[in-house]
């Protein structure tokens, strides 16, 4: 029988953690995991210490541009207009080193304050809802309400209230709206709320976000989200498009407030995933590196109106002379993606504009896998897993929340803090059996192509795919009966 409580529940499982590794190394023997794949593959190429590899199409225009003179700002230009090709002329793009990156220059550019100018400055304000993956596009101001403040104390590798150093830019305030319908349960051995989203009610979010926004009306200069587009990130209701409810109405605050929705689409694609036009954002993040096939660069794609001052920013908009663009030396150089990353980013946008299906197809086959191999969990469990195939992220969510019910616990749910602390046994125990771990935590799952699972021509690896897969389902029931709730 499993504790009690939900903090001895994790209790026991920490004290069972050396056990639990134990029995996944001898597992990852029994299913017969070669020696030569541990450490070298992986349930995604999507996170920041990994990256995927690169398909042989886009390492040779590295290879081969390498050894030409080519002039950045021409590179820009052709990324421009490979932007427009889909989205049209009413939108333009700016590539950077990173998406933090991209993050960081459309927060500065577009929200923060004047410096300029006599007396103490305003402050600003931004919205975002309180979702996944906060510390990145609601890391950038000071938390309100205060209860917040400490909300990202353990995140990153900096101590401070936020995780990370010198990140929260002049007079700004981030604004956290929790999401009418979410759960923020404290669950995870370093006991931490998680954050809970497949229930989330698109209609009363939005209700909530505007009587908020009202109340900051006099200071607030953006609207955030993340680009997602499934249930375990709160966006599982949609229109007949299949455009997320809330994205768009969140676009439609913006609107009616006159200031940007900035969306933070790092494990998303262009092209084939979300739409910027249909959700009515300002502007859309990329790391490119992520999902999109591209070597480490990020993107920024926006309105074109709104692309001006980011452009400006990153030296790419115009000579002072009056010259149409220009690569020159501005305010963000430090955020120079470099003549390579360029290359590399025209490469893949060309594959996701002219033959996505180089894309889709290993997805298509991963979701096939995935369905089979986690049959294999209890079968009490079996009705409220939920997976899902997300063309936006080229990934495969298996969200389980619903496992648990009010008189007993379900799969364990360990949080982003665990996964820092190295206390989220799912990641920890991955690494254990030779295989490098996804993201996993607040009981959502991520699994995508791409870390030694494809070939160099873009095909599923299909044997060694299912191997980690089906480790990592191997490493899920080993857990649960240690927790007993097998």
């Amino acid at each position: 029988m499993p504790p009690k409580y939900r903090f001895q529940f994790y209790k026991q499982l920490h004290k069972s953690a050396p056990a639990i590794y134990a029995e996944a190394k001898k597992f990852a023997d029994e299913i017969g995991l070669p020696a030569a794949l541990r450490g070298n593959i992986g349930l995604t190429g999507a996170v920041s210490s990994c990256h995927a590899l690169l398909s042989a199409e886009v390492a040779r225009a590295i290879e081969t541009a390498s050894r030409k003179v080519i002039e950045n700002k021409f590179l820009v230009e052709e990324i421009r207009e490979l932007v427009k090709d889909v989205y049209g002329d009413g939108f333009d793009a700016a590539p950077i080193n990173t998406c933090e990156a991209a993050l960081w220059v459309s927060f500065d550019t577009l929200v923060t304050p004047p410096l300029a100018g006599r007396g103490p400055s305003y402050r600003a304000r931004y919205l975002a809802p309180l979702e996944r993956h906060l510390h990145h596009q609601g890391g950038y101001g000071r938390p309100f309400p205060p209860r917040f403040k400490d909300l990202f104390a353990d995140r990153g590798v900096t101590a401070g209230e936020l995780g990370f150093s010198g990140k929260r830019l002049e007079n700004t305030d981030a604004v956290f709206v929790p999401m009418e319908g979410a759960r923020y349960e404290i669950h995870g051995i370093k006991q931490h709320p998680a954050v809970l989203l497949g229930g989330v009610d698109a209609a009363e979010t939005l209700a909530r976000l505007e009587q908020t926004a009202a109340r900051h009306a006099p200071f607030l200069t953006a609207v955030t989200s993340l680009g997602y587009d499934t249930p375990g990130y709160g966006y599982g209701e949609r229109d007949a498009d299949g455009t997320p409810l809330l994205q768009k109405g969140l676009a439609r605050l913006a609107r009616d407030y006159g200031v940007p929705y900035i969306v933070d689409n790092a494990w998303g694609v262009p092209f084939i995933g979300a739409d910027p036009r249909k959700l009515g954002a300002d502007v859309m993040v990329y790391s490119m590196d992520k999902a999109a096939g591209a070597p480490t660069v990020g993107l920024i794609i926006g309105r074109e109106d709104v692309l001006v001052p980011i452009r400006r920013a990153l030296g790419y908009h115009s000579d002072r002379s009056g010259a149409g663009f220009s690569y020159g030396k501005a305010a963000y150089v430090t955020n120079d993606p470099g003549k390579e990353a360029l290359v590399g980013l025209i490469a893949a946008l060309k594959i996701l504009r002219d033959r996505p299906q180089m894309m889709t197809a290993p997805l298509d086959r991963l979701f096939a896998i995935v369905q089979e191999e986690f049959r294999a969990l209890p079968q009490h469990f079996q009705p409220d897993l939920r997976i899902c195939k997300s063309l936006n992220s080229l990934a495969i969510e298996i969200n389980y929340e619903n496992t648990w019910k009010a008189d007993r616990p379900g799969i364990p749910i360990f949080t982003i803090e665990d996964m820092y602390a190295g206390t989220n046994l799912f990641q920890s125990g991955m690494a254990q059996m030779g295989i490098i771990p996804t993201i996993a935590y607040d009981a959502n799952i991520f699994i995508s192509p791409g870390l030694g699972t494809l070939d160099p021509d873009g095909h599923l690896l299909e044997t060694e795919t299912r191997l980690i897969i089906r480790a990592l389902v191997g490493l899920i029931n080993i857990t649960c009966k240690h927790a007993g709730v097998a």
